[in-house]
């Protein structure tokens, strides 16, 4: 079988479980876990990103180190008008490959058909991320053939991400993060280091970005958790698992 050392001199056999991965990934470098991933999955490792806040680092160290491999963009139609002018700097400045993928019901469709699914408490949040989030960005996986899907979480981002690791399987997908150990610090050195681009509104004071309908400025001594659908959850629903018996995430 197919082993693959890592910079540290360990191996690696192919395929290896969560847990194997996350062991070999833990000690090197955000730029060596990608090109480790890399290495590793070849053609199935895709990336995604939302172009939130925080996107720049990931894209800049995807362009860096793997600039061929597909990144996903899940357009959901109510992105902020900021977000769609940051994405597009992106398509036309930095040649990735950033492929955009919407929902099968638009969104005029969906609001016709079951009204604001954001403002039905959960279940109708739950609806609404199944159709404008996971049911596209399972689609895209498999469009373009992943099934190791890169994303740029990190543990200090909420109480929700603490706990995760390196690397873990999210029904038949795997997932991996390697900037997740990356203290808030450090990503901002980072941008300073590369002069990276910032997200508009973020200059406005938002913590963290999603669809305009669920994310908003904090008041005094809120925390990004608290300005998500209105403080009741801070994961959209792509992180977890879809419940759909069918679906590869």
């Amino acid at each position: 079988m197919k082993s693959t050392h890592s910079p540290a001199g360990k191996s690696l056999n192919a395929d290896p479980t969560p847990e194997e991965l996350s062991a070999h990934l833990e000690p090197l470098k955000a730029h060596e876990r990608i090109l480790q991933l890399k290495e590793i999955y070849g053609s199935r490792l895709v990336a995604s990103s939302s172009f939130g806040l925080q996107a720049s680092a990931m894209l800049h160290l995807i362009r860096k180190h793997a600039p061929d491999i597909p990144i996903i963009f899940v357009d959901t139609g109510y992105c902020f008008p900021e977000t769609y002018q940051f994405s597009q700097s992106f398509i036309e400045d930095w040649e990735l490959d950033i492929r955009v993928f919407n929902p099968a019901i638009s969104a005029a469709r969906q609001k016709a058909l079951y009204g604001k699914l954001w403002e039905q408490g959960a279940e109708g949040n739950k609806k609404y991320a199944l159709l404008n989030k996971v049911e596209p960005m399972n689609r895209a996986l498999s469009k373009v053939g992943g099934d190791v899907w890169m994303s740029g979480l990190r543990r200090s981002q909420s109480s929700t991400r603490v706990s995760r690791s390196f690397a873990e399987k999210q029904k038949a997908t795997m997932k991996v993060y390697p900037i997740l150990d990356w203290a808030d610090a450090q990503l901002e050195a980072y941008y300073h280091e590369h002069d990276l681009p910032r997200h508009p509104l973020e200059k406005q004071g938002f913590l963290t970005m999603g669809d305009w309908h669920s994310t908003r400025k904090p008041n005094a001594e809120e925390t990004a958790e608290d300005t998500r659908f209105g403080g009741t959850k801070y994961e959209c629903g792509l992180h977890q698992d879809s419940g759909q018996i069918d679906y590869q995430i």
